[in-house]
Protein backbone atom coordinates (compact mmCIF):
# COMPACT_ATOMS: atom_id res chain seq x y z
CA UNK A 1 0.00 0.00 0.00
CA UNK A 2 1.10 3.33 -1.24
CA UNK A 3 1.13 6.42 1.59
CA UNK A 4 1.19 10.11 1.45
CA UNK A 5 2.69 12.26 4.31
CA UNK A 6 1.85 15.70 4.19
CA UNK A 7 5.10 17.38 5.88
CA UNK A 8 5.19 20.84 4.65
CA UNK A 9 4.15 23.19 6.69
CA UNK A 10 6.51 24.64 9.58
CA UNK A 11 4.05 24.67 12.20
CA UNK A 12 5.56 27.87 14.21
CA UNK A 13 3.61 26.92 17.76
CA UNK A 14 6.39 24.24 18.58
CA UNK A 15 9.14 25.67 16.87
CA UNK A 16 10.48 26.78 20.56
CA UNK A 17 11.46 22.75 20.54
CA UNK A 18 13.14 22.66 16.97
CA UNK A 19 13.04 24.69 13.99
CA UNK A 20 12.01 21.73 12.06
CA UNK A 21 8.63 20.54 13.98
CA UNK A 22 8.93 17.08 12.04
CA UNK A 23 12.25 16.18 13.56
CA UNK A 24 11.44 16.71 17.11
CA UNK A 25 11.78 13.70 18.94
CA UNK A 26 8.75 12.80 20.99
CA UNK A 27 9.93 9.84 23.89
CA UNK A 28 13.06 9.43 21.54
CA UNK A 29 11.84 9.20 18.09
CA UNK A 30 11.16 11.80 15.01
CA UNK A 31 7.63 12.90 14.93
CA UNK A 32 7.68 12.25 11.52
CA UNK A 33 9.72 9.03 12.10
CA UNK A 34 6.68 7.94 14.26
CA UNK A 35 4.28 8.39 11.51
CA UNK A 36 5.99 6.58 8.52
CA UNK A 37 6.64 3.12 11.10
CA UNK A 38 3.61 3.41 12.42
CA UNK A 39 1.90 3.37 8.92
CA UNK A 40 4.77 0.59 8.12
CA UNK A 41 3.15 -1.63 10.60
CA UNK A 42 -0.52 -0.76 8.88
CA UNK A 43 0.54 -2.53 6.22
CA UNK A 44 2.21 0.58 4.04
CA UNK A 45 5.40 0.16 1.84
CA UNK A 46 5.97 2.92 -0.11
CA UNK A 47 6.01 6.15 0.75
CA UNK A 48 5.90 9.75 -0.44
CA UNK A 49 6.57 12.55 1.64
CA UNK A 50 5.68 16.23 0.34
CA UNK A 51 8.10 18.21 2.08
CA UNK A 52 8.75 22.12 2.12
CA UNK A 53 10.20 24.32 5.35
CA UNK A 54 13.59 22.71 5.80
CA UNK A 55 13.30 20.48 3.14
CA UNK A 56 17.07 19.74 2.82
CA UNK A 57 16.83 18.62 6.61
CA UNK A 58 13.70 16.54 6.03
CA UNK A 59 14.63 14.91 2.78
CA UNK A 60 18.58 14.13 4.23
CA UNK A 61 16.40 12.22 7.01
CA UNK A 62 13.96 10.62 5.11
CA UNK A 63 17.07 9.31 2.40
CA UNK A 64 18.77 7.59 6.10
CA UNK A 65 15.38 6.45 7.33
CA UNK A 66 14.37 4.97 4.45
CA UNK A 67 17.82 2.94 4.19
CA UNK A 68 17.36 2.09 8.02
CA UNK A 69 13.85 0.60 7.34
CA UNK A 70 14.42 -0.91 4.16
CA UNK A 71 11.04 0.97 2.06
CA UNK A 72 11.45 3.37 -0.35
CA UNK A 73 10.96 6.72 0.96
CA UNK A 74 10.41 9.66 -1.93
CA UNK A 75 10.71 13.50 -1.07
CA UNK A 76 8.25 15.50 -2.62
CA UNK A 77 9.88 19.49 -3.03
CA UNK A 78 7.17 22.20 -3.28
CA UNK A 79 8.94 25.90 -3.21
CA UNK A 80 5.99 27.87 -3.22
CA UNK A 81 6.02 27.90 0.60
CA UNK A 82 2.80 30.26 0.53
CA UNK A 83 0.64 28.29 -1.00
CA UNK A 84 -2.10 26.30 0.87
CA UNK A 85 -0.41 23.03 2.42
CA UNK A 86 -2.80 20.81 1.12
CA UNK A 87 -3.04 22.00 -2.57
CA UNK A 88 0.36 20.33 -2.78
CA UNK A 89 -1.76 17.60 -2.66
CA UNK A 90 -1.04 17.99 -6.90
CA UNK A 91 2.40 17.49 -6.18
CA UNK A 92 2.07 13.74 -5.36
CA UNK A 93 -0.30 13.35 -8.13
CA UNK A 94 1.99 11.41 -10.86
CA UNK A 95 3.11 8.94 -8.37
CA UNK A 96 -0.15 7.97 -7.08
CA UNK A 97 -2.37 6.33 -9.56
CA UNK A 98 -4.41 3.33 -6.88
CA UNK A 99 -6.10 3.96 -3.77
CA UNK A 100 -3.40 5.20 -1.08
CA UNK A 101 -3.15 6.24 2.58
CA UNK A 102 -2.85 10.06 3.25
CA UNK A 103 -1.04 11.15 6.75
CA UNK A 104 -0.17 13.58 8.32
CA UNK A 105 3.26 14.63 9.68
CA UNK A 106 2.43 15.21 12.94
CA UNK A 107 -0.71 13.18 13.50
CA UNK A 108 0.13 9.94 15.51
CA UNK A 109 -1.66 7.59 15.07
CA UNK A 110 -2.49 3.64 16.35
CA UNK A 111 -2.03 1.45 13.22
CA UNK A 112 -5.77 0.24 14.20
CA UNK A 113 -7.09 3.33 13.06
CA UNK A 114 -5.73 2.51 9.63
CA UNK A 115 -7.17 -1.14 9.63
CA UNK A 116 -10.60 0.29 10.80
CA UNK A 117 -10.78 1.63 7.31
CA UNK A 118 -9.50 -0.85 5.43
CA UNK A 119 -12.66 -2.82 6.73
CA UNK A 120 -14.90 -0.40 4.57
CA UNK A 121 -14.87 -1.14 0.73
CA UNK A 122 -13.59 1.72 -1.05
CA UNK A 123 -15.23 2.78 -4.58
CA UNK A 124 -13.78 4.83 -7.20
CA UNK A 125 -13.98 8.62 -6.51
CA UNK A 126 -14.14 7.92 -2.80
CA UNK A 127 -12.28 8.50 0.23
CA UNK A 128 -12.71 7.60 4.05
CA UNK A 129 -12.15 9.29 7.08
CA UNK A 130 -10.94 8.18 10.21
CA UNK A 131 -13.50 10.24 12.60
CA UNK A 132 -13.08 10.18 16.78
CA UNK A 133 -16.45 10.10 17.47
CA UNK A 134 -15.65 10.49 21.22
CA UNK A 135 -15.56 14.57 21.40
CA UNK A 136 -15.53 14.61 25.23
CA UNK A 137 -13.07 12.70 25.88
CA UNK A 138 -10.56 13.63 22.37
CA UNK A 139 -6.67 13.87 23.00
CA UNK A 140 -6.68 17.07 21.25
CA UNK A 141 -8.09 20.56 21.51
CA UNK A 142 -11.40 20.73 20.19
CA UNK A 143 -11.24 24.41 19.87
CA UNK A 144 -8.47 23.87 17.29
CA UNK A 145 -9.92 20.94 15.44
CA UNK A 146 -11.23 20.47 12.58
CA UNK A 147 -14.95 19.31 13.63
CA UNK A 148 -16.99 16.48 11.44
CA UNK A 149 -20.76 16.22 11.01
CA UNK A 150 -21.38 12.58 10.42
CA UNK A 151 -24.48 10.21 9.69
CA UNK A 152 -24.86 6.82 8.47
CA UNK A 153 -21.21 6.51 7.67
CA UNK A 154 -20.99 9.37 5.22
CA UNK A 155 -19.47 13.04 5.93
CA UNK A 156 -22.15 15.61 6.15
CA UNK A 157 -19.92 18.03 6.78
CA UNK A 158 -16.97 19.46 8.12
CA UNK A 159 -14.99 22.63 9.30
CA UNK A 160 -13.41 24.40 12.41
CA UNK A 161 -16.47 26.65 12.87
CA UNK A 162 -19.09 23.90 12.63
CA UNK A 163 -21.14 24.15 15.77
CA UNK A 164 -23.71 20.43 14.92
CA UNK A 165 -20.71 18.11 14.67
CA UNK A 166 -20.13 14.58 16.56
CA UNK A 167 -16.67 13.99 15.45
CA UNK A 168 -12.76 15.11 15.30
CA UNK A 169 -10.83 14.63 12.18
CA UNK A 170 -7.83 12.57 12.91
CA UNK A 171 -6.15 13.14 9.84
CA UNK A 172 -6.13 9.92 8.50
CA UNK A 173 -7.61 9.15 5.12
CA UNK A 174 -7.71 6.11 2.77
CA UNK A 175 -8.66 7.62 -0.81
CA UNK A 176 -8.58 7.11 -4.17
CA UNK A 177 -6.64 9.08 -6.92
CA UNK A 178 -10.15 10.85 -7.25
CA UNK A 179 -8.77 13.19 -4.67
CA UNK A 180 -7.00 15.00 -6.80
CA UNK A 181 -9.98 15.85 -9.19
CA UNK A 182 -11.99 16.99 -5.81
CA UNK A 183 -9.34 18.86 -5.14
CA UNK A 184 -8.75 21.14 -8.17
CA UNK A 185 -12.98 21.45 -7.98
CA UNK A 186 -12.59 23.04 -4.98
CA UNK A 187 -9.82 25.35 -5.53
CA UNK A 188 -11.43 26.60 -8.57
CA UNK A 189 -15.35 26.49 -7.70
CA UNK A 190 -15.19 27.53 -4.11
CA UNK A 191 -11.87 28.84 -3.50
CA UNK A 192 -10.72 26.37 -0.83
CA UNK A 193 -7.53 24.69 -1.53
CA UNK A 194 -7.92 22.51 1.70
CA UNK A 195 -8.49 19.09 2.52
CA UNK A 196 -11.62 20.28 3.98
CA UNK A 197 -12.56 22.00 0.73
CA UNK A 198 -11.56 18.57 -1.03
CA UNK A 199 -13.81 16.63 1.71
CA UNK A 200 -16.80 18.92 1.43
CA UNK A 201 -16.94 18.64 -2.62
CA UNK A 202 -16.89 14.95 -2.56
CA UNK A 203 -19.78 15.57 0.17
CA UNK A 204 -21.48 16.92 -2.65
CA UNK A 205 -20.88 13.69 -4.53
CA UNK A 206 -21.60 11.56 -1.75
CA UNK A 207 -17.98 9.81 -1.77
CA UNK A 208 -17.06 11.20 1.45
CA UNK A 209 -17.65 8.26 3.79
CA UNK A 210 -16.35 8.40 8.17
CA UNK A 211 -15.23 5.42 9.87
CA UNK A 212 -15.73 6.05 14.04
CA UNK A 213 -12.11 5.21 15.46
CA UNK A 214 -13.53 6.68 18.91
CA UNK A 215 -11.31 4.22 21.50
CA UNK A 216 -8.29 4.18 19.28
CA UNK A 217 -4.98 6.37 19.97
CA UNK A 218 -4.09 9.03 18.06
CA UNK A 219 -3.15 12.92 18.62
CA UNK A 220 -2.36 15.93 16.73
CA UNK A 221 0.78 16.81 18.00
CA UNK A 222 0.42 21.35 16.93
CA UNK A 223 1.12 22.85 20.42
CA UNK A 224 3.45 22.55 22.85
CA UNK A 225 0.37 21.48 25.33
CA UNK A 226 -0.68 19.01 22.81
CA UNK A 227 3.23 17.49 22.73
CA UNK A 228 3.38 16.76 26.32
CA UNK A 229 -0.28 15.34 26.18
CA UNK A 230 0.94 13.18 23.48
CA UNK A 231 3.96 12.03 25.28
CA UNK A 232 1.64 11.00 28.20
CA UNK A 233 -0.71 9.57 25.56
CA UNK A 234 2.08 6.95 24.23
CA UNK A 235 2.99 6.02 27.71
CA UNK A 236 -0.04 5.06 28.20
CA UNK A 237 -0.42 2.63 25.58
CA UNK A 238 2.27 0.70 27.58
CA UNK A 239 -0.49 -1.00 29.19
CA UNK A 240 0.45 -4.58 31.18
CA UNK A 241 -0.79 -7.82 30.47
CA UNK A 242 -4.03 -8.33 31.73
CA UNK A 243 -2.95 -11.56 34.26
CA UNK A 244 -0.20 -9.11 35.81
CA UNK A 245 -0.35 -9.10 39.51
CA UNK A 246 -0.79 -6.16 41.85
CA UNK A 247 2.84 -6.22 42.23
CA UNK A 248 4.24 -5.66 38.96
CA UNK A 249 0.67 -3.50 38.32
CA UNK A 250 1.01 -0.88 41.14
CA UNK A 251 5.02 -1.31 42.02
CA UNK A 252 7.02 -2.19 39.16
CA UNK A 253 4.90 -0.71 36.67
CA UNK A 254 5.01 2.89 37.78
CA UNK A 255 8.47 2.62 38.83
CA UNK A 256 9.99 1.58 35.23
CA UNK A 257 7.85 4.00 32.71
CA UNK A 258 9.13 7.09 34.69
CA UNK A 259 12.20 5.62 33.93
CA UNK A 260 12.24 4.59 30.97
CA UNK A 261 10.21 8.03 29.97
CA UNK A 262 14.11 9.12 30.47
CA UNK A 263 15.86 6.30 28.71
CA UNK A 264 14.27 6.40 24.89
CA UNK A 265 15.88 9.96 24.86
CA UNK A 266 19.29 8.30 25.10
CA UNK A 267 21.31 5.39 22.76
CA UNK A 268 20.60 3.02 24.68
CA UNK A 269 19.50 -0.42 23.12
CA UNK A 270 16.51 -2.52 25.22
CA UNK A 271 19.67 -5.38 25.28
CA UNK A 272 22.13 -2.64 27.05
CA UNK A 273 19.32 -2.08 29.60
CA UNK A 274 18.89 -6.14 29.93
CA UNK A 275 22.55 -6.95 30.59
CA UNK A 276 22.42 -4.02 32.76
CA UNK A 277 19.48 -5.52 34.85
CA UNK A 278 21.25 -8.39 35.01
CA UNK A 279 24.55 -7.53 36.00
CA UNK A 280 22.47 -5.89 38.80
CA UNK A 281 21.09 -8.93 39.93
CA UNK A 282 24.99 -10.57 39.96
CA UNK A 283 25.86 -7.90 42.49
CA UNK A 284 22.48 -8.44 44.46
CA UNK A 285 23.68 -12.31 44.41
CA UNK A 286 27.09 -11.08 45.67
CA UNK A 287 25.67 -9.05 48.26
CA UNK A 288 23.56 -12.02 49.61
CA UNK A 289 26.30 -13.97 49.64
CA UNK A 290 28.88 -11.68 51.88
CA UNK A 291 26.60 -12.03 54.96
CA UNK A 292 25.45 -9.89 57.22
CA UNK A 293 21.63 -8.45 57.38
CA UNK A 294 23.69 -4.88 55.91
CA UNK A 295 24.84 -6.44 52.87
CA UNK A 296 21.62 -8.71 52.62
CA UNK A 297 19.64 -5.59 52.73
CA UNK A 298 21.59 -3.72 50.05
CA UNK A 299 21.16 -7.04 48.23
CA UNK A 300 17.02 -6.85 48.37
CA UNK A 301 17.27 -3.32 46.95
CA UNK A 302 19.65 -4.14 44.37
CA UNK A 303 17.08 -6.75 43.39
CA UNK A 304 14.47 -4.57 43.48
CA UNK A 305 16.14 -2.07 41.54
CA UNK A 306 17.35 -4.69 38.89
CA UNK A 307 13.80 -5.98 38.31
CA UNK A 308 12.51 -2.13 37.75
CA UNK A 309 15.40 -2.03 35.43
CA UNK A 310 14.43 -5.30 34.11
CA UNK A 311 10.92 -3.97 33.34
CA UNK A 312 12.15 -1.27 30.85
CA UNK A 313 13.76 -2.87 28.32
CA UNK A 314 10.05 -4.23 26.65
CA UNK A 315 8.78 -0.46 27.52
CA UNK A 316 11.97 0.94 25.57
CA UNK A 317 11.88 -1.30 22.61
CA UNK A 318 7.62 -0.65 22.29
CA UNK A 319 8.54 2.90 22.53
CA UNK A 320 11.26 3.37 20.00
CA UNK A 321 9.98 0.42 17.40
CA UNK A 322 12.61 -1.57 18.65
CA UNK A 323 10.81 -4.47 19.63
CA UNK A 324 12.51 -8.13 18.40
CA UNK A 325 12.20 -11.68 18.73
CA UNK A 326 15.57 -12.05 19.54
CA UNK A 327 15.37 -9.36 22.33
CA UNK A 328 12.35 -10.96 23.71
CA UNK A 329 14.21 -14.54 23.56
CA UNK A 330 17.48 -12.57 25.07
CA UNK A 331 15.60 -10.73 27.82
CA UNK A 332 14.60 -14.37 29.01
CA UNK A 333 17.64 -15.79 29.32
CA UNK A 334 19.18 -13.32 31.42
CA UNK A 335 16.24 -13.31 33.58
CA UNK A 336 16.51 -16.85 34.15
CA UNK A 337 20.27 -16.70 35.11
CA UNK A 338 19.67 -13.48 37.45
CA UNK A 339 16.61 -15.81 39.20
CA UNK A 340 19.21 -18.83 39.50
CA UNK A 341 21.88 -16.40 41.42
CA UNK A 342 19.64 -14.44 43.24
CA UNK A 343 18.22 -17.49 45.10
CA UNK A 344 21.73 -19.39 45.21
CA UNK A 345 22.94 -16.06 47.16
CA UNK A 346 20.17 -16.55 49.71
CA UNK A 347 20.87 -19.90 49.98
CA UNK A 348 24.11 -19.35 50.48
CA UNK A 349 23.70 -16.64 53.15
CA UNK A 350 21.39 -19.10 55.19
CA UNK A 351 23.42 -21.83 54.87
CA UNK A 352 26.53 -19.40 56.03
CA UNK A 353 24.22 -18.76 59.54
CA UNK A 354 23.00 -22.79 59.99
CA UNK A 355 24.88 -25.26 58.03
CA UNK A 356 21.84 -27.73 57.83
CA UNK A 357 21.00 -29.74 54.99
CA UNK A 358 17.58 -28.66 54.26
CA UNK A 359 18.58 -25.16 53.91
CA UNK A 360 20.19 -26.74 50.59
CA UNK A 361 17.37 -29.02 49.94
CA UNK A 362 14.85 -25.82 50.42
CA UNK A 363 16.89 -23.89 48.47
CA UNK A 364 17.12 -26.27 45.51
CA UNK A 365 12.96 -26.63 45.61
CA UNK A 366 13.05 -22.86 45.09
CA UNK A 367 15.41 -22.77 42.05
CA UNK A 368 13.81 -25.58 40.33
CA UNK A 369 10.34 -24.76 41.33
CA UNK A 370 11.65 -20.97 39.83
CA UNK A 371 12.77 -22.45 36.54
CA UNK A 372 10.03 -24.95 35.76
CA UNK A 373 7.41 -21.82 36.60
CA UNK A 374 9.34 -20.23 34.00
CA UNK A 375 9.60 -22.93 31.58
CA UNK A 376 5.55 -24.01 31.76
CA UNK A 377 4.89 -20.18 31.36
CA UNK A 378 4.33 -19.68 27.80
CA UNK A 379 2.43 -23.14 27.31
CA UNK A 380 -0.05 -22.26 30.27
CA UNK A 381 -0.49 -18.71 29.41
CA UNK A 382 -1.38 -19.77 25.44
CA UNK A 383 -3.45 -22.23 26.02
CA UNK A 384 -5.64 -20.39 28.79
CA UNK A 385 -5.19 -17.14 27.39
CA UNK A 386 -8.96 -16.92 26.77
CA UNK A 387 -9.84 -18.19 30.44
CA UNK A 388 -7.14 -15.69 31.93
CA UNK A 389 -8.68 -12.72 29.92
CA UNK A 390 -11.85 -13.21 31.22
CA UNK A 391 -11.50 -14.25 34.79
CA UNK A 392 -9.56 -11.74 37.42
CA UNK A 393 -6.41 -14.55 37.70
CA UNK A 394 -3.19 -13.35 37.90
CA UNK A 395 0.39 -15.39 36.65
CA UNK A 396 2.62 -16.28 39.66
CA UNK A 397 5.36 -14.86 37.74
CA UNK A 398 9.31 -13.21 38.42
CA UNK A 399 8.08 -10.11 39.90
CA UNK A 400 6.34 -11.89 42.90
CA UNK A 401 9.33 -13.92 43.31
CA UNK A 402 11.65 -10.82 43.39
CA UNK A 403 9.24 -9.12 45.84
CA UNK A 404 9.23 -11.94 48.12
CA UNK A 405 12.89 -11.62 47.98
CA UNK A 406 12.79 -8.35 48.82
CA UNK A 407 10.62 -8.51 51.91
CA UNK A 408 12.82 -11.86 52.81
CA UNK A 409 16.00 -9.41 52.85
CA UNK A 410 14.15 -6.19 54.67
CA UNK A 411 12.70 -8.74 57.42
CA UNK A 412 15.99 -10.59 58.02
CA UNK A 413 14.01 -13.69 57.00
CA UNK A 414 16.16 -15.67 54.58
CA UNK A 415 15.37 -19.41 55.15
CA UNK A 416 11.42 -18.42 55.23
CA UNK A 417 11.51 -16.66 52.10
CA UNK A 418 13.09 -19.62 50.67
CA UNK A 419 10.21 -21.93 52.11
CA UNK A 420 7.90 -19.83 50.56
CA UNK A 421 9.27 -19.35 47.50
CA UNK A 422 9.65 -22.79 47.06
CA UNK A 423 6.59 -24.04 47.94
CA UNK A 424 4.07 -21.06 46.06
CA UNK A 425 6.35 -21.67 43.01
CA UNK A 426 5.81 -25.37 42.84
CA UNK A 427 2.24 -25.82 44.05
CA UNK A 428 1.99 -23.40 41.16
CA UNK A 429 3.68 -25.62 38.93
CA UNK A 430 0.94 -28.40 39.79
CA UNK A 431 -1.98 -25.95 39.49
CA UNK A 432 -0.85 -25.07 35.67
CA UNK A 433 -0.31 -29.18 35.05
CA UNK A 434 -3.94 -29.81 36.34
CA UNK A 435 -5.63 -27.11 34.72
CA UNK A 436 -3.75 -27.35 31.16
CA UNK A 437 -4.82 -31.39 31.05
CA UNK A 438 -8.31 -30.80 32.10
CA UNK A 439 -8.90 -27.84 29.29
CA UNK A 440 -6.42 -29.46 26.22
Amino acid sequence: MKCLIIASGNGSQLQKKDDTNHLIPILGVPLIERVIRSAIEAGADDFYVVTGYKSERISAFLGHLAGHLGVPITAIFHENLEKENDLLLLKAREYLREPFLLLMADHLFDPSIVRELEKIPLADGEIILGVDGDTQNSPVNIENSIRVSTGNGKIRDIGKDLTDFNGIDTGVFLCTPGIFAALERSTEENGEPTLSGVVKTLVGDACARAVDISGHFWIDVADPSAFKRAENALMATLRGKPDEGPVFRYFYRPLSGMISRRLVNYKITPNQISVFSFLCSILAAGLFALGGYPALLAGGLMAQFAMVIDCCDGAVARLKFQISQYGGWFDAVLDRYADAFLLFGLMWHAYAVKTEGYILFTGFFAIIGSFVLSYTADKYDSLMRDRIRRSKEFRVGRELRVFLIFLGAIFNQVFLTLIVIAIVMNIEIIRRIIICRDNE
